[in-house]
């Protein structure tokens, strides 16, 4: 049995409807009932990578960053196939130098990070102790 199961379906067009436990998703490659697989994939990324840097960031110390918001950014190749991933972090409190071993932290944590291949992995910038 795997780890993972759900449903997947299309009854029409480019729409796909996943049955995840009690959650549906909605998915459309042309972004007319819901995001594309691209942006579904990068907001999965980003859903990934927070709670993964609120980790890190316990594992350094802190016990509370506050708000953490995440704007995203994606490049896409001739093909529209994802070409780059960016995160711009902003987080609430002030990490001072320990910024760099909490992303390394959240990139070893986050799953989605480790599933893709390497030139797709988010280049990070974090803006510490933003007042929201």
């Amino acid at each position: 049995m795997p780890d993972i199961e759900l449903s997947s379906t299309s009854t029409e067009g480019y729409a796909v409807t996943s049955v995840i436990g009690d959650w549906q998703l909605a998915i459309d490659a042309t972004n007319e009932q819901g995001p594309n697989p691209n942006e579904a994939l990068a907001a999965t990324y980003a859903s990934c990578f927070i709670p993964a840097f609120r980790v890190g960031a316990n594992k350094e110390g802190f016990d509370d960053v506050g708000q953490i918001e995440v704007d995203v950014g994606a490049d896409l190749d001739e093909e529209d196939d994802l070409e780059t991933v960016y995160f711009e972090i902003h987080v609430e409190e002030a990490l001072g130098e320990s910024v760099t071993n909490i992303v390394e932290r959240a990139e070893e944590i986050c799953h989605v990070h480790s599933a893709l291949r390497e030139e797709l992995h988010a280049q990070v910038s974090v803006e510490d102790g933003v007042d929201f």
